[in-house]
């Protein structure tokens, strides 16, 4: 393996309403999905499928008892929020008190990067038609993970992985790998603990809210490894690893170095490569420690005793990888593991030296590089209350107010993708998962399709006296090459439907 295999995120958005600091974030967020519903979906609108989600399954091998789950946790129960399957694969829909987009099943960390950033495009259109209501007050999204009052919204990543691969063996190699990743893919923040009381910056937004190494939970109890075991695939094959611990990243290199690095790391650990013990003591409090300290000289203390910081800690998994790839490949590696690798070891560097040279680059170097500019030319201490809005700017999505998207304009920010190939996918699926289908059949055939999930799409045929299900349940089948002339030669999804039953 490589730093190819099928993932996936999902971001929860930050939302307020302009003028209206009571506004009901559930009634705002189902606004702003609603809104984009309307505007660009023509026919019937596809109901999302709960009945093969299974929430409460836990990989250590037991389901959590209902009567005793969060209610956040329940997420198959249709609660009747706003909910639309778009053209490209993804998911948009409220969350609770937020809009999240969830996006298509992808295969390399370029293509992660590229429908998260398409999901941003979707949020932006998103608000804008939900301002646009008549009456309606100007709502505002952030791509961030905290309202520094105490509550947290997700970033979450999935990873198709081998079934056969010990559980165990994830928590022990992954553990270390998560205190230690925040280095490289923090988004930053203004304000220490879950409220933000204390002062200083630290470099993830989500470290804060972390208290368990191992659990089934995403908002309560929070866990560095969750156990969430709902694979949507074949489970006697895979299972997909549910990763909660990350930032919402609008830096590109950031998105990607966070998903590559973590896709090789679970390859090693798949094919049983690491061998020895990179634990730490304390994770919880580790990840903490190294959160709060934007020197990066935190020291950690290993199972074996040393002390190491997490920049010397990624390097270890970095000298892993590099020995692992070129064990399994030689020179035959394929060019995005091969770049992964080469802007991993950059980073790292260059970190170690000095953080502020990948303020081009890193979403957390970025956004401290300006806060110390407005503390140097204004005088400010942490507890200013202008850094903290600055900080929030930096999320806005609005091109003309956020400070990323600023400094993404300016060519201060490195990029990694062209504006038309993100608004592309806003609209277009990937070729080469599932997704494609999906995808392709709510754009062709809407009006016949009454529901759809990560893994089925279910059509509502004339003639036909019980719906019909068509299951996906192979994330790499359903692709373009597999499907991709059956669109072209079948005009409705009644002739689709004949054709792939009776293969």
């Amino acid at each position: 393996m490589t730093v190819r295999r099928v993932m996936g995120t999902e971001i929860e958005y930050g939302i307020s309403v302009q003028g209206l600091p009571l506004a009901n974030p559930m009634v705002a967020s189902t606004q702003v999905v609603n809104a984009y519903a309307s505007a660009t979906v023509k026919a019937r609108r596809a109901r999302w499928d709960f009945e093969e989600e299974s929430p409460l399954r836990d990989a250590r091998g037991f389901d959590m008892a209902r009567q005793v789950a969060d209610p956040s946790q329940l997420t198959d129960e249709d609660l009747g929020l706003a909910n639309v399957i778009l053209t490209n694969g993804a998911r948009l829909y409220v969350d609770h008190a937020h809009p999240e987009y969830s996006s298509p099943e992808v295969t390399s960390p370029l293509d992660v990067v590229r429908w998260e950033k398409a999901g941003e495009q979707v949020m932006l259109d998103a608000q804008r038609l939900a301002s646009q209501t008549p009456g309606a007050a100007p709502i505002v999204l952030y791509k961030n993970n905290t309202d520094n009052k105490g509550a947290s919204y997700g970033a979450h990543e999935n990873y198709l992985m081998r079934r056969s691969t010990p559980f165990a063996d994830i928590v022990r190699h992954l553990i270390p790998f998560f205190v230690s990743r925040q280095v490289v893919c923090g988004a930053g923040r203004v304000g220490i603990g879950q409220d933000g009381r204390e002062h200083g910056f630290q470099v993830s937004q989500r470290a804060d809210y972390f208290e368990v190494e191992v659990g089934l939970e995403t908002t309560l109890k929070r866990p560095i490894i969750n156990t969430r075991d709902e694979p949507h695939a074949d489970p006697e094959k895979y299972r997909r690893l549910h990763v909660i611990i990350g930032d919402a990243n609008l830096s590109e290199v950031s998105t990607y170095l966070k998903v590559g690095t973590t896709a090789l790391v679970l390859a090693m650990i798949e094919d049983r490569f690491i061998t020895d013990d990179l634990s730490v003591a304390a994770p919880v409090a580790s990840l903490r420690a190294v959160s709060h300290d934007p020197t990066l000289r935190e020291l950690l203390t290993m199972h074996d005793g040393r002390t190491i910081t997490a920049v010397e800690l990624q390097l270890e998994y970095l000298d892993r990888a590099r020995k692992y790839v070129a064990e399994r490949f030689g020179d035959d590696v394929d060019a995005q593991t091969a770049d992964v690798l080469e802007r991993w070891e950059s980073v790292l560097t260059r970190l170690q030296r000095d953080p502020m040279l990948c303020a081009g680059e890193l979403d957390w170097v970025a956004k401290l590089k300006l806060l110390e500019q407005y503390r140097s030319r204004d005088g400010l201490d942490w507890d200013a209350a202008k850094l903290h809005l600055i900080d929030l700017q930096y999320s806005d999505i609005r091109p003309e107010k956020g400070l990323y998207a600023k400094l993404a304009a300016a060519g201060r920010i490195e990029r990694l993708l062209d504006d038309a190939s993100v608004e592309r996918a806003m609209h277009d699926p990937p070729a080469d998962t599932r997704a494609y289908f999906r995808g392709r059949c709510l754009e062709k055939y809407a009006d016949s399709v009454a529901a759809a999930s990560w893994d089925s799409v279910i059509f509502d045929l004339p003639g036909r006296e019980s719906l019909q299900r068509v299951p996906t349940i192979d994330p790499l089948r359903g692709s373009e090459a597999h499907v991709g002339a059956l669109f072209d030669e079948c005009d409705t999804a009644l002739e689709l439907v004949a054709r792939l039953t009776s293969r």
